[in-house]
């Protein structure tokens, strides 16, 4: 539109009614919201861009697409553009994502999301994924101090499988087997006392030694103490690698015990245990093969750590290890 058909328009606005406005403001809403994300996708990536076929940082514009700015590398010559090799590349409706990403923020379920966003609900489902699967590896880098850790067990869930390896349960039902069994999926998750914290679903079953190596060792700080319930598992590992350990007798009634060391008690990690069970609970149910991107979102709502619609997106496109 010209520049002064526009000012035409522009001195008419008011004089517009209320539903005229509020037409106007509908019309206008996607466009700002597209905007919006743009906007939001440039500054993130403008820092340190490079090629994702070639890492090389000689690059030239290369035209629009889709409403983004694509470029060319000057080394290998493939085109590329700010979301290309991020699991939000080839991802449509971008003026929907601010809504969405409102919706992820406050944990909607996927009708709810679908509903608020108006996308179809298997539309909803699928952004939920891309959006959470780099923020699943969003993780402090280490544990220090004292390092509280326990583990946790979900009903293994084959929700929206198409072959089950088992009879399938009604409503999700229960475990056929009592106490810890194959039926249970492991969580174990590993908080220290400033609040950093680090989850992964180790397998189904009783926890062993060798899922604490793979998955705790690398992010324990080498001075840090380690303080458990009396689960043998953890003995022998700290035993093994050579790490201070605590453990603190639940069974038995012990609850806190005084240490030069400070309060020797697994009750930080076993309230983080208590806010994740109550945040899934909404959901009726998550499949077992989605839960580390579900342990990722949470970690990332707790206590309020990514509170905007710019912080959950600079993690889903990429920027990640952020500390807390």
């Amino acid at each position: 539109m010209k520049a002064p058909r526009f000012a035409r328009l522009f001195a008419q606005l008011p004089s517009l009614n209320q539903p005229q406005r509020l037409q106007v403001l509908a019309a206008l809403h996607p466009a700002a919201g597209l905007d919006r994300i743009i906007g939001l996708i440039h500054e993130i990536r403008s820092v340190g861009r490079h090629c994702p076929h070639c890492r090389c940082d000689k690059l030239v514009r290369h035209g629009h697409a889709n409403d983004l700015q694509r470029f060319r590398c000057r080394r290998c010559g493939r085109t590329f553009n700010d979301l290309t090799g991020t699991p939000l590349a080839r991802l449509r409706l971008r003026a929907k994502w601010p809504d969405y990403l409102d919706a992820l923020l406050a944990a909607k379920p996927v009708r709810s999301a679908a509903r608020r966003v108006g996308v179809h609900r298997n539309t909803a489902f699928r952004w939920r994924h891309r959006f959470l699967d780099r923020v699943k590896h969003d993780r402090p880098a280490q544990l220090s101090g004292i390092v509280e850790a326990d583990e946790m067990f979900l009903l293994e869930s084959q929700k929206g499988a198409r072959n089950l390896d088992r009879p399938p349960r009604k409503r999700g039902g229960a475990a056929p087997l009592r106490g810890v069994s194959r039926h249970l999926d492991c969580i174990l998750v590993a908080r220290d006392r400033s609040g950093n914290t680090i989850d992964a679903v180790t397998g189904r079953g009783a926890l062993k030694a060798t899922q604490l190596v793979r998955h705790l060792l690398p992010k324990l700080a080498p001075q840090a103490l380690l303080v458990t319930d009396a689960n043998a598992a953890y003995r022998a590992f700290a035993r093994e690698q050579r790490i201070a350990h605590q453990a603190v007798n639940l069974q038995a009634g012990e609850r806190v015990r005084a240490s030069t060391a400070g309060a020797i008690h697994v009750q930080n990690v076993n309230a983080y245990h208590r806010r994740l069970r109550e945040w899934l609970a909404h959901f009726h149910g998550v499949a077992s093969r989605y839960l580390p991107n579900y342990l990722g979102w949470h970690w990332a709502l707790d206590a309020g750590r990514v509170t905007s619609v710019e912080q959950l997106l600079r993690i889903a496109i990429g920027v990640i290890h952020t500390l807390r």
